[in-house]
């Protein structure tokens, strides 16, 4: 079996490497896919994964990390590192994560990999460790990530985290036979890592074939059933009454970790610990309150089918649209007793959950709309649901594209990779391009549109769609051509120019500098792209105007991509002029 096993694998990997415009080598495609199925269970986008792998030499025998906090991916900007008052909101006691990945194509495990992944280690979660002396051993994408989980716990110190360590080691050997010394050295690993801080514990997994085939051959289910102990039903639409005990496993999956997937089209992230879910709390650990479904405002989930057998819900294409604070408040406060004590007397308790039927997604946008209208949702919260978003995804749609405006869902139907565009990096692309912005694309990649005057910039009415699919092109035309550069660039430089160099395109293609997307008009029109061989020349000044600039200002490369300054200067120096109003 486990030969068939690394057969289909192999399979796999390979029409995802060969699909794309711009194959990738396989090696490069086995760490996307070891990273994608290692982290299953937290539903990361594509842009999500790429994000933490760790490209180049010098990576200290780690090929991907991540950073989550209480199971959310953690980016460089982050409220936590943006604004102090974030830190208060944290759950005490939420679990910070840092997960390493180490994945090759290689036919067993060895002692090796282990070996350079405890030196790494001991170097990089030193809380002191002077990264300039460092630097010469590791690639910045890999300090970089450290840094993020170093700079993370000390900001979350006054919350009392706990940390976890984990190290997935993938390859295409046997994890049912791995060596007793390879296991020995694991187990040295989880102990370095649990000794690393008072507060660690550290865990180790291999990860061969029939374990990637495992994960990759199971898709997210959205098919649940529900049980409950009264309903009322009108029409194909249920409120039902349910036990808090059958509501958590409803909200589970095998491992115990809450179902994320069901929760993709929710309007925002769990808040940790605001007062909305301390008084969730402490209702349910007070068993003289009142009856928690008269305290509390209760789920709402859409679904496509419902069907009622006994006293038992079977419910298809579930999302969970509000509701949100409570599923998870109930999970952290009750999950763990749950496991142990099942009869207590709160899981009598009931919460009520509204099931809408309807397979209209603009009545499915409504019902999100409304429901979180009667909470405080920042309005760009909510932008998923806006008729130009649907507009976009239409769009796409007719030319062959797939914009993502709900999280993985053109991934979980197989749509090719690079096809499917998500609400962040369109926004980017359009910040970047259309706005003239890279500097600022650059610096916010997960919080651009929780501004609502970013939003209404990035998504005006006045933006003709075309432009829309224009910027989505050239920005994945860029990223190919930095992928398939002859000289192989880091993931940190990538990142710190790749919108950059998309601007570029686009101001060469216009002539001039520009901050109006209706600039591009005619090139989305015309379907005009930078050429290749101009995107090398691109590139060549870009990194050369990059270099200097650092020198002249002393300045790091993070910093200077994203600094306006920069961007005034590249603009200037290439002879495309420069906007002073930025």
């Amino acid at each position: 079996m486990s030969a068939n096993d690394r057969v289909l694998i192999n399979q796999m990997i390979e029409e995802r490497r060969t699909t794309r415009s711009v194959p990738l080598s396989f090696d490069a495609a086995f760490e996307r896919f070891a990273g994608e199925h290692a982290l299953h269970g937290f539903g990361l986008s594509e842009e999500e994964i790429e994000a933490g792998v760790i490209g180049g030499a010098n990576d200290g025998g780690i090929d991907g990390a991540y950073v989550f906090l209480g199971g959310r991916l953690l980016h460089e900007d982050s409220e936590i590192f943006q604004q102090h008052s974030a830190v208060s909101n944290v759950e005490q006691g939420s679990q910070l994560t840092l997960w390493l990945i180490q994945a090759k194509t290689s036919a067993g495990f060895s002692e090796t990999a282990l070996d350079k992944a405890a030196s790494t280690c001991a170097n990089l979660l030193n809380m002191e460790v002077d990264e300039d002396t460092v630097g010469v051993l590791y690639t910045a994408d890999l300090l970089a990530r450290f840094r993020l989980f170093r700079t993370a716990l000390t900001r979350l110190l006054t919350r009392h985290p706990t940390v976890l360590i984990k190290f997935s080691y993938v390859t295409r050997g046997e994890a049912s036979e791995v060596h007793p010394k390879v296991q020995a050295k694991a187990k040295i690993l989880e102990t370095q890592f649990s000794n690393a801080f008072a507060i660690s514990t550290g865990e180790v997994e291999f990860l061969g074939p029939a374990e990637l085939w495992q994960r990759a051959s199971t898709l997210p289910s959205y098919t649940l059933e529900l049980p409950y102990r009264e309903s009322i039903t009108h029409g194909t639409s249920h409120i039902a009454l349910v036990g808090l005990g059958e509501y958590l496993d409803f909200l589970s999956d095998e491992t115990g970790s809450i179902k994320s997937h069901i929760f993709d089209w929710n309007v925002r992230d769990y808040q940790g610990n605001v007062e909305v879910n301390r008084e969730i709390t402490a209702s349910l650990q007070n068993s003289e309150a009142p009856e928690f479904w008269w305290l509390n405002n209760g789920i709402t989930i859409v679904c496509s089918q419902a069907t009622s057998i006994g006293k038992r819900l079977s419910l298809s294409d579930v999302q969970i649209v509000n509701g949100l604070q409570t599923s998870y408040t109930l999970h952290e406060t009750l999950h763990a007793l749950y496991l142990t004590d099942p009869a207590d007397l709160v899981f009598k308790r009931l919460v009520q959950v509204r099931i809408l039927v309807t397979v209209d997604q603009a009545a499915r946008d409504s019902v999100i709309r409304a429901t979180n209208r009667q909470t405080s949702v920042p309005a760009a919260s909510l932008r998923a649901t806006d008729d130009i978003q649907r507009q976009i995804e239409s769009y796409f749609l007719e030319h062959g594209w797939f914009y993502d405006r709900r999280k993985n869902f053109y991934r979980n139907q197989g749509k090719p990779a690079d096809r499917i565009v998500s609400i962040p990096l369109l926004a980017q692309s359009v910040m970047a391009m259309a706005l003239g912005q890279p500097d600022y694309a650059r610096a916010r990649p997960s919080s651009l549109l929780k501004s609502d005057t970013d939003y209404r910039r990035v998504f005006s009415a006045k933006t003709e769609l075309p432009v829309y699919l224009w910027l989505a092109k050239a920005q994945r035309q860029v990223d190919e051509f930095l992928q398939s550069t002859s000289d192989p660039i880091s993931r940190s430089l990538h990142t710190n120019l790749h919108f950059h160099l998309a601007m570029l395109g686009a101001v060469d293609l216009i002539g001039r500098v520009f901050s109006k997307p209706e600039t591009l008009n005619n090139a989305a029109r015309e379907e005009v792209f930078p050429s290749t061989a101009r995107l090398e020349l691109l590139w060549t000044s870009l990194q050369e105007q990059f270099q200097i600039f650092q020198l002249e200002n002393r300045s790091g490369a993070d910093r200077t991509a994203k600094s306006s300054d920069f961007v005034t200067y590249l603009t200037a120096n290439l002879g495309y002029g420069s906007l002073r109003s930025r």
